[in-house]
């Protein structure tokens, strides 16, 4: 596969399992080129789990993750360095460094993988930091953001080195309805703009629906559904209907599998 390929990302057979759990049986996505593509499912199914086979930090069990034709499972300590340069990454909780301004926040990656000068590096964070809506918060510590904030500052700093891929693990977590709409406009806004393509990991499907061009949706280690946003909401599989819908009711129980009720607390063994 060439650079000129749709396809900027594609996992194929993927088998993962943790200990005696197994998280992927079987999985194929595909991310393409240009495109905000959204992971979607219960929780436990291994959406950041994913996230971190895409980046290397996790192995696979069988099956590969080609990046640009490149599976990333063969490449060196050095290659791998240099293609996870090509990777932003915003993460849950926005991972701040809480002693750090959030200029030196966002400068941070230049300075640890970049020979720029001062000036430059300047030039570049005040201009990420505009992006976002904060350049006249440069001076400003962590602690004196709000979670909405917080959130953009991270945008900015997982943006700075002017990634190929933008990753985006739970963006809209404890945002308010004002804060979440302006993180949902900048993942959209960026993405056109830069001409990057974004993996955007979620449980919030009205959120996905006005921003991603197509949705994944993983359940019991495989994908149970894919296409855009319109097709999952009109699928008929009872799973999808259940999650896009958020019915209480459907195959996805409330319960972890567990014995016996009535047995584990009334049994035998019992003191």
């Amino acid at each position: 596969m060439s650079k000129s390929s749709d396809n900027l990302i594609e996992i194929r057979d993927l088998d993962y399992s943790r200990g005696s759990r197994p998280i992927f049986r079987g999985l194929n996505v595909t991310i393409r080129r240009g495109e905000v593509t959204a992971v979607m499912g219960p929780s436990g199914t291994g959406k950041t789990t994913l996230l971190r086979l895409i980046t290397r930090q996790l192995l696979p069990d069988n099956g590969v993750v080609l990046v640009d034709g490149v599976d990333i499972g063969t490449l060196s300590q050095t290659e791998l360095y240099r293609m996870r340069q090509r990777f932003g990454m915003l993460f849950q909780n926005g991972a701040l460094l809480t002693d750090l301004s959030v200029f030196e926040n966002v400068a941070f990656p230049l300075r640890e993988h970049t020979r720029l000068t001062n000036r430059l590096i300047r030039h570049v964070v005040l201009t990420k930091l505009h992006a976002v809506g904060l350049r006249g918060a440069a001076d400003m510590m962590p602690r004196e953001l709000s979670g909405g904030m917080a959130r953009r500052v991270a945008l900015a700093r997982a943006m700075v080195m002017d990634p190929e891929i933008l990753i985006y693990d739970e963006p809209f977590v404890g945002l308010d309805p004002i804060s979440m709409g302006v993180i949902v406009r900048l993942v959209r806004r960026m993405n056109d703009a830069l001409g990057i393509s974004s993996i955007l990991v979620s449980h919030d499907v009205q959120e996905i629906s006005t921003v991603a061009d197509c949705s994944y949706l993983i359940s019991d280690g495989k994908v149970a559904a894919s296409g855009s946003p319109q097709e999952l909401h009109t699928a008929t599989s009872d799973l999808v209907r259940q999650f896009m819908h958020g019915m209480a009711d459907g195959p996805v129980a409330f319960h972890y599998d567990a014995p016996d009720y009535e047995e584990q607390l009334l049994g035998r063994d019992a003191d």
